[in-house]
């Protein structure tokens, strides 16, 4: 395309397999719904749904699961050029239990390795990267070689040209070698926090990225390691989110019957891209990716679920 992209993202893409009973134990499931999956490919999902051109740079396997998700990709409007094969391992595939309001355990099958964490920086467009509104990484892209490289190689590249997102997305599972917890993968959060403009994540991924866990601390050592904006999301307290001009907000969740929690974040995140492409004010911003979440979270399914811009304004609206 001769534009560039609103948003690119880069790192986590599967086959989610959700059952389509809930309240009911993965072992006594008999039915489940297939989805496109992976946290950096449900973000550009929901941009894509909001009006934004997306890109994903990832990989699967060589296989017919993989084959579904360069079609799922294809219908939900996000390009799929930087998506190739990995013939030596399987496309992920992700199981979960639904038990609601809060309890949603995740079943990860990612071994022995997952494509996605067989990008290498030789076969990065960095002209795209560099040239896209949006660039969007997490932290899961960090665990393994050949993808922390690529992920820091493409980060460096960049050198902070646009808005550049760093999903804190903490998942140890994901970590192997010598990398046995937070302290070991500190270090490389903070390399990545150098050249972002964003951090996003939850008390606890905020805690492995600074060391801290109150919000507000939270929020003030992440702009000292390098981002402009820290947004803190504090689960049933709401959002924090901090800029390094001083500008605060700290807005509450937007209630609702929650049916399954585990695409709230990727559709907040989403929704976050839209905001800041849009130029609108921080408060605002928060205020739309709260009730993005919220919308997700009143569904079943992750990308499937992800709301357009009519839903999120018609649920603000409806919530006063």
């Amino acid at each position: 395309m001769t534009e560039p992209f609103d948003l690119i993202t880069m790192g986590r893409l599967g086959v989610d397999l959700y059952p389509l009973q809930t309240g009911v134990p993965l072992a006594r499931v008999e039915t489940f719904g297939k989805f496109l999956g992976g946290s950096a490919a449900n973000v550009a999902v929901a941009a894509a749904r909001l009006g934004r051109t997306t890109a994903i740079v990832s990989r699967t396997g060589d296989d017919p699961f993989g084959a579904y998700l360069h079609q799922a990709l294809k219908e939900f409007g996000v390009d799929d050029r930087w998506v190739t094969p990995v013939e030596a391992y399987p496309t992920p595939v992700t199981f979960c239990e639904i038990f609601p309001p809060d309890d949603f355990p995740l079943y990860f099958y990612r071994r022995p390795k997952a494509p996605d964490l067989e990008i290498h920086t030789d076969e990065l467009d960095f002209f795209a990267l560099r040239a896209a509104k949006i660039f969007w990484i997490t932290g899961t892209g960090l665990s393994e070689e050949p993808s922390r490289s690529a992920t820091l190689a493409a980060l460096k590249a960049r050198d902070k040209a646009g808005t550049t997102v760093f999903d804190l997305d903490w998942r140890p599972m994901f970590w192997s070698g010598d990398i046995t917890g937070p302290a070991e993968a500190r270090p490389y959060y903070a390399e990545a926090l150098r050249h972002a403009t964003v951090a996003v994540g939850n008390l606890d991924e905020c805690e492995v990225a600074t060391g801290v866990r109150e919000p507000r601390a939270c929020a003030d050592a992440l702009l000292e390691a390098g981002v402009e904006l820290a947004v803190v999301k504090q689960g049933p307290k709401g959002v924090l989110a901090v800029h390094r001009d001083g500008t605060t907000a700290e807005v509450p969740p937007v209630p609702v019957e929650v049916v399954n929690g585990l695409g709230a974040g990727d559709a907040f995140g989403g929704s976050l891209c839209h905001g800041l492409l849009a130029g609108w004010e921080l408060e605002k911003t928060m205020r739309y990716a709260n009730a993005a979440g919220a919308l997700v979270a009143s569904r079943l399914a992750c990308s499937a679920a992800m709301p357009t811009p009519a839903e999120v304004e018609d649920l603000i609206t409806s919530r006063g």
